[in-house]
């Protein structure tokens, strides 16, 4: 506070003026607060209780001192509040006047004309601010990538079967030429009572065992080629 102090007094301000304002202003800033500037009024004739205007980073303060400048008034509205601002230069001084959204008008009269200007200044900077706030700069985190090895995973995919209620019927593939009785229940079935004598509901459900088979990829094509064609002889 005490530097932007010293850039105000550059613009000849009274000095105890703004030691009494700054004085009253301590206790009322905000955290993270600062001033911006102060401009203090001053008439033609000697001012002995100037009203003066504050600008922070946070908003604007008008001070106007009360029973004979044993107090002071202090009237704010924040930046976001104030919907413009404007500053007319006259031969005796400056008017600095803003408004505010609720469509209410102060001014403050009789302004040296370069505290006006920096008044201004001051005041269009932040609500440029509010209008395009500058944004945070991008933290792009890299994140540390297992190495990839070129080694070929073979996907299995399931192939959903069907269950086969009588074990009986599968058949194995033959094996050197050797074909056993018991793994071709056909043959066996033929030997002993023959397709003859099953029923019609028999044989047509011993067809469908087959066409399992089949699906299932138990038996192959030829094989059940000519299973059926001995049940079909039969129906």
């Amino acid at each position: 506070m005490i530097d932007n102090l010293k850039k105000i007094l550059n613009e000849d301000q009274d000095p105890k003026a703004i030691e009494k304002i700054t004085a009253k202003l301590e206790n009322l800033l905000m955290s993270n607060e600062e001033i911006g500037y102060i401009a203090v009024q001053k008439k033609p004739a000697v001012t002995i209780l100037p009203d003066s205007i504050v600008v922070t980073n946070k908003r604007i303060i008008l001070c106007k001192p009360k029973n004979l400048g044993l107090s002071m008034e202090f009237v704010d509205y924040d930046w976001d509040d104030v919907a413009a601002s404007f500053v007319k230069e006259g031969i005796l001084g400056a008017d600095f006047t803003f408004t505010t959204k609720s469509e209410l008008t102060h001014t403050v009269d009789y302004l040296p004309k370069n505290q006006a200007r920096k008044l201004y200044t001051y005041a269009k900077e932040q609500l440029d601010l509010l209008k395009n706030p500058v944004s945070a700069p991008t933290v792009t985190i890299v994140e540390e990538i297992a190495p990839v090895y070129d080694e070929v995973v073979e996907e299995v995919e399931e192939v959903a079967t069907e269950e086969v209620t009588n074990f009986a019927e599968i058949i194995p593939v033959e094996q050197s030429g050797y074909r056993d009785e018991k793994q071709f229940p056909d043959e066996k079935l033929n030997a002993e009572s023959g397709l003859a004598s099953l029923t019609q509901d028999q044989l047509f459900e011993k067809l469908q065992n087959y066409k399992k088979l089949l699906d299932n990829g138990l038996i192959l094509q030829g094989e059940y080629d000519k299973l059926k064609n001995e049940i079909l002889s039969y129906l």
